[in-house]
């Protein structure tokens, strides 16, 4: 959705100013229409005005504005995406990324991938997120794209994990694609969520989804998976395949895996482990597995 297609060339970006009692009188209308459960005014004009509203210091009254923005639905869609991309005021930022997020439409997801990426206050990046994971399935793809970008930030992965996570945990089988995408790091983020769907039981192909990423032609994958099947799976699950990747090519697998059966308590791998450590050639992993053994026998 473009902003000329969705405004018909209107220029909104130079948004109404309230007065602190304009600001409070128009609330205190939005208030008994939201008691009344009455859909507000849904014209230009006073769109505009419930978008300038969130940006009064109040935050009872900002609130009231995003509920009733929210209220009016799509049509409030484009003024709050040019308030988002355009606006200086970052409180009104974050606020129209937060009713954007009550919304929920997929007709913002541009607006709202753009603000994600390249608006600097971390806040608007959070409530963008927030309201992609909304949208939910639809979003992620987007959500993805962005995880792999050069400059994403620490911070923003963050973020792209627990979008994914939310919308997997409401739509359980929606990243079954992403563990087949020819990008390491998304296959290793769609693990991240198969974890946490075992751990919730909201996903019957989960664990049959987990338990083959073992087996990934990428090392970073393969160790990913290592370290989520010892946080959700059990022993009987998968301990033998665990215990073949002892002898990984991967220093980073080996390690991971011994902490994996540590983890899942795994004290029919002792041997296992004691045996992958006569032929261990890094030190590290050899002093991870030789804890690993040391903890599984005090088990």
């Amino acid at each position: 959705m473009t902003m000329s297609d969705a405004t018909s060339n209107q220029q909104i970006n130079e948004l109404d100013s309230l007065t602190e009692q304009e600001a409070f009188e128009l609330a205190e209308v939005l208030k008994q229409n939201l008691t009344d459960q009455e859909t507000p005014s849904s014209d230009q004009a006073s769109i505009k005005k419930m978008v300038a509203g969130l940006g009064d210091q109040r935050g009872a009254l900002r609130l009231t504005f995003a509920q009733s923005l929210g209220n009016v639905g799509e049509a409030a869609i484009p003024y709050l995406c040019d308030a988002l991309k355009n606006n200086p005021n970052v409180i009104i930022r974050r606020a129209s990324a937060k009713t954007l997020n009550l919304i929920g439409s997929r007709k913002a997801l541009p607006n709202l991938v753009e603000a994600f990426k390249t608006d600097s206050d971390p806040v608007v990046q959070g409530s963008s997120a927030g309201a992609m994971a909304t949208i939910g399935v639809p979003a992620i793809d987007d959500l993805l794209k962005i995880l792999v970008e050069p400059g994403c930030t620490a911070f923003q992965v963050g973020l792209v994990n627990l979008a994914l996570s939310f919308i997997g945990s409401k739509a359980p089988d929606a990243l079954d694609q992403a563990t087949q995408s020819d990008n390491v790091e998304i296959r290793i983020a769609a693990i991240t969520v198969l974890a946490e769907q075992i751990q919730a039981q909201t996903s019957n192909s989960a664990k049959i989804a987990l338990i083959k990423a073992l087996s990934d032609e990428a090392s970073e994958v393969r160790a990913e998976a290592a370290t989520m099947a010892g946080k959700t799976l059990e022993p009987e699950d998968v301990s033998n395949q665990l215990c073949k990747m002892l002898s990984d090519e991967s220093e980073q697998v080996r390690k991971n895996t011994s902490l994996a059966l540590m983890k899942m308590e795994a004290t029919d791998a002792i041997d296992r482990i004691k045996d992958a450590i006569k032929t261990e050639q890094d030190e590290q992993v050899r002093a991870v597995m030789n804890v690993a053994v040391n903890v599984l026998k005090q088990d």
